[in-house]
């Protein structure tokens, strides 16, 4: 026969609520049951003192009485002063009062088997001329007595009256007011803790029922899981005010100090951005730039409008990604054009040859290839810099593909192994790549109001101490209204309606509007400055020191803004 095993009693887990009703209800009875025991006390003061003076009085009166000092001399001092004593103690409510010679040997007594006897007391004060009072067993039990002498002519004493009440009828006197004050007690702890009920029911609503370690053990879980967690996390109240905001917020948003308390919009970050945490409409996987990075935005109402809980993923590296795989995609594209060309050109060399034009079919071959050649080496021996070298050369098949004409000016030259490391190969693809893009863009746009091809113009240059990047092209150019909203997120001429010199096709880059505002991000990271002019079209120019120093002090963006020539600038200077 096998033992059973029986599991190990669950110890109860009193709640945070359920202890504090505990601790609140021994507080209150203590505070009430302190509060009885001070009243009584202090009443039972005042009705002891109260009884002393009253006896005092009493005693007094009697001993001052005309009547007592004469009937002290009479043969017969008990047939008159027992019926006065017993009238003055049923008038004035006391319990005895007693007149005895100086022997004290009482003369009256409310027992009259008592009277010719010894009084039970100290009567020497009142030998001696004094009144006082104490606290005596006689007779009819404790009592609080006076004991007072009567005085003749010549203030000899002659005899002693002694008044007094019991103890057990100053305790009925009692009665009353202490009932009164157990059932005030009664009713303070009564209402007290319906008090202590009704908050703490509550709060057991707001800790569903868990007691302080599971309290604890929640917020050391939610501090760890917050800030391990790699999305960005932040909580804002309804005033829009940061109440928390986890590490991998503050790295993507590039925030310092303490944040919370402080509303969104006194943070710095980017008025797109703040617009859309502000909104009354829940945002869905939004692209916005920072200073630095490009965050995926996602929001929604805590609650019935408590607050907003936002969530920002980092999607720089895959924007870049992204960018990079336009690139390729585009490459593949203008390899096949390319390829297809090529076929049509092979076809045609064969047919020349199957005719017996052998010097035309020669000629024609050489005439595509060298034109195809120069262009490679014209690229390849101004820029020793591989990944521009690369990125010029597709960049021009692509723009050929789409019959726009990609040159590179003779002044560009870069060496092989100038740039510094700091300026990443990322960096640079995205600059000149988004660049290149947006030039195309905006020259084909351009080509339907102008008899000119179209035509994008590319300067890639050393000059001093930054690396020059400079793209031009035949469109219509940036209207002097939009310079502001260049370089913001999601701005595009197309979008907004091209318009007169409205420079249709810049800002669309790729990932909705993102080109140039990814420039401007990558120059501003890397310390360089951005510069919009105007020629025949638009002239975006980029400069990127090449001193790690000058890249850690950070650029900015100048947007120069022109209706002319390349002489009729005007400047405007736009905060990193």
């Amino acid at each position: 026969m096998s033992a059973r095993i029986l599991p190990p009693p669950r110890r109860l887990v009193r709640s945070l609520a359920g202890q504090l009703f505990v601790v609140q209800v021994v507080i209150v009875a203590a505070v009430v049951a302190g509060g009885a025991v001070l009243a009584y006390l202090f009443t039972a003061d005042r009705t002891d003192a109260a009884a002393r003076r009253q006896v005092t009085a009493v005693a007094r009166s009697v001993a001052d009485s005309p009547a007592v000092l004469a009937a002290v001399s009479a043969p017969d001092p008990t047939a008159v002063l027992q019926p006065y004593a017993e009238r003055v103690r049923v008038d004035t409510g006391v319990s005895f009062v007693t007149v005895m010679n100086t022997e004290g040997v009482r003369w009256t007594h409310p027992l009259p088997e008592q009277i010719g006897r010894t009084f039970l007391g100290h009567i020497d004060w009142a030998l001696d001329g004094q009144t006082r009072s104490e606290t005596y067993t006689g007779t009819l039990g404790p009592s609080v007595r006076v004991v007072t002498p009567v005085l003749d002519e010549r203030n000899r004493v002659v005899a002693l009256v002694s008044a007094g009440l019991t103890v057990q009828s100053i305790s009925a006197q009692l009665r009353g007011p202490l009932l009164a004050l157990a059932g005030v007690a009664a009713g303070a702890l009564a209402v007290g803790g319906i008090g202590t009920y009704l908050a703490n029911s509550r709060l057991r609503r707001h800790t569903h029922g868990m007691g302080p370690a599971e309290l604890s053990h929640l917020y050391e879980y939610h501090q760890a899981t917050l800030h391990a967690v790699r999305e960005g996390l932040v909580l804002l109240d309804r005033d829009h005010r940061v109440v928390l905001c986890n590490d991998a917020a503050r790295e993507l948003l590039g925030l310092e100090g303490p944040v919370e308390g402080r509303p969104v919009a006194g943070l710095g970050l980017p008025t797109t951005l703040v617009a859309a945490v502000s909104g009354a409409a829940p945002v869905r996987d939004e692209v916005h730039l920072t200073a630095e990075r490009v965050v995926v935005l996602n929001t929604s109402t805590i609650g019935t409008g408590l607050g907003r809980v936002l969530t920002l993923r980092d999607h720089t590296e895959l924007q870049s990604l992204s960018g990079e795989l336009d690139s390729v995609r585009g490459f593949t594209e203008a390899l096949g054009a390319q390829a297809h060309e090529a076929a049509n050109r092979l076809h045609a060399v064969v047919s020349l040859i199957e005719l017996g034009r052998h010097r035309e079919a020669v000629e024609f071959a050489t005439a595509e290839l060298a034109l195809a050649q120069r262009l490679t080496d014209r690229v390849v021996a101004a820029v020793g810099e591989p990944v521009l070298a690369a990125l010029l050369l597709g960049k021009a098949a692509q723009a050929a593909e789409r019959g726009v004409e990609l040159t590179l000016t003779p002044d560009s030259s870069i060496d092989d192994g100038v740039l510094p490391d700091h300026l990443s190969a990322r960096d640079l693809i995205t600059v000149l790549g988004n660049l290149i893009d947006n030039a195309v863009d905006a020259a084909i746009a351009g080509a339907a109001a102008s008899p000119e091809p179209p035509e994008v113009t590319v300067t890639a240059q050393i000059d001093g101490e930054h690396l020059l990047l400079r793209v031009a092209d035949t469109g219509e150019g940036i209207a002097p209204g939009a310079v502001d909203d260049v370089f913001r997120r999601g701005w595009s001429t197309k979008r907004a309606g091209g318009g007169d010199g409205g420079g249709g096709g810049y800002g669309q880059g790729h990932g909705r509007g993102l080109g140039l505002a990814l420039v401007a991000q990558a120059a501003r990271r890397n310390g360089g400055t951005v510069e919009v002019g105007r020629e025949r079209g638009a002239v975006l120019t980029v400069r990127l020191p090449l001193d790690r120093a000058a890249s850690v002090r950070g650029g900015g963006v100048e947007v120069e803004v022109g209706a002319g020539g390349a002489g009729d600038r005007g400047r405007l200077a736009v905060a990193p």
